[in-house]
């Protein structure tokens, strides 16, 4: 089972997510190409470099707000916000029931001290450009970008479900009703770019499941425009219930709202007995100088078990065409299903119809269940645990007279039992070759050692 695995020891922010995702493996191109569909291309620029910090190298990722880099350039290099840094000098999403998530007064230039200045001093300047810039963006303004923009179903879900989830969260603090959340436009394409981004690459990684470790929140208070808040964050808090925290950071916010989010909706189980074998090793680079290193550490890995616990969601249909049933099972499909199967059966009085099953991770069972009821004609279904089992797989690349192709191989104690090449790609190079599918599977299988 290929598993991603959060080593959260100095804490996520939503750009250190990015940069340990794209030192992962997920193409920087694909990920901008995928945020290009938002349709705001004009109001952010993102920036991704290779750096170091403490000795470690890594991607780090900045969001720079297009409309201001000119103007306030100077400005913000002395005043930078902090999700993007992790430096935590900030202010908080406490204040008028607006999401900030830190993400209020950015053009993000990071290329000074992050200690050089009084946290009062930047909380106070965050505040008062957060009510002096521009207008704000409330939740239906985001769903509605989202909903909008060409990205797939799947990325469009994850994505309105994780700030749903934020904003339920800061609703609850601020006694307002999820739909009078307010983010502030700049901490809005800050926030929107890292739960989008999130989405996209988690769609890119294709993982079976996503564990962490215990989260570093830090500890102590972290003064803001209204005085002292305790740390983790309130909204950070509240994204956080029920999930294993340590606080070794005394005086710094480690873990931020954003952060949290992206834990809160993709991890699936938290722990420290890391019975895996390890295959890539990503690192997204914070800003801050610390006695430990600012980085977030992510491990794409296999257990060696390759046993995993999923979900089996069935309903009984006899009353759809099977055209119907066909959208219904590619919707599902494209929102993350792991299979779609129909089973014809017979129901009571002798009524023929289908049974639907749909294999589901954990994560995904509330979207799916969602889109059953949709676009089906049942009106209840049934789900319970399953336990799969599956074989160690490959994948490589085969050179053929009609280009590459790649062949998936599947072991079982260390011997190929199993290869094939992968449909989809053969049925395209058939189309564009004007040649019979079953002749081109024949000479890929002549040619696969």
């Amino acid at each position: 089972m290929k598993i991603l695995y959060y080593d959260c020891f100095s804490g996520i922010s939503g750009d250190m997510n990015l940069g340990a995702m794209i030192d992962l493996g997920v193409p920087e191109a694909h990920l901008r190409t995928e945020l290009s569909k938002l349709g705001l291309d004009d109001e952010f620029r993102l920036v991704v470099a290779r750096k170091q910090k403490m000795g470690i190298e890594g991607t780090k990722v900045d969001v720079l707000l297009t409309h201001e880099t000119t103007e306030h350039h100077h400005e913000h290099d002395e005043h930078h916000h902090d999700n993007h840094t992790h430096d935590h000098s900030h202010s908080h999403p406490h204040e008028a029931a607006e999401i900030h998530d830190h993400h209020h007064h950015a053009p993000h230039a990071h290329n000074h001290d992050p200690h050089s200045h009084n946290q009062a001093h930047e909380h106070a300047h965050a505040h008062e450009h957060a009510h002096t810039h521009h207008h704000h963006r409330n939740y239906p303004d985001i769903v509605a970008i989202i909903e909008n923009s060409t990205l797939s179903e799947r990325i469009k879900h994850d994505s309105t479900e994780m700030f749903r989830r934020l904003a339920v969260a800061e609703g609850k603090i601020h006694g307002k009703p999820v739909e009078a959340v307010h983010f502030h436009e700049v901490g809005a394409v800050d926030s929107i770019v890292d739960i989008v981004g999130a989405a996209i690459c988690m769609a890119a990684l294709a993982v079976d499941a996503v564990q962490s470790a215990p989260v570093e929140t830090g500890s102590g208070f972290v003064k803001c425009a209204h005085g002292l808040m305790p740390i983790p964050a309130p909204a950070t808090a509240e994204m956080l219930k029920g999930v294993p925290m340590v606080s070794k950071v005394h005086g710094k916010e480690m873990t931020t709202p954003t952060g949290a989010t992206i834990l809160n909706y993709y991890v699936e189980h938290y722990t420290m007995e890391r019975q895996f074998k390890i295959e890539k090793i990503g690192y997204g680079l914070g800003t801050r100088d610390m006695a430990i290193p600012n980085v977030l550490r992510a491990f794409i890995a296999e257990t060696d078990t390759a046993e995993t616990k999923q979900w089996m969601i069935e309903a009984n249909i006899d009353d759809m065409s099977s055209e119907m049933l066909v959208f219904a099972s590619d919707r599902l499909f494209a929102c993350g299903a792991l299979d779609v199967f129909m089973t014809p059966i017979v129901m009571k009085k002798g009524r023929p119809a289908n049974m639907i099953s749909i294999l589901s991770r954990q994560h995904d069972l509330e979207k799916l269940e969602q889109i059953l009821f949709e676009e089906t004609t049942t009106i209840g279904l049934r789900k319970y645990p399953v336990e799969k089992r599956m074989l160690k797989r490959s994948f490589d690349e085969l050179e053929t007279p009609y280009g590459v192709v790649t062949i998936k191989r599947a072991y079982l104690n260390g011997v190929c039992v199993n290869a094939k090449p992968e449909y989809e790609q053969c049925k395209t190079i058939a189309n564009e070759k004007g040649i019979s599918l079953q002749r081109l599977l024949k000479e890929i299988e002549m040619l696969i050692k």
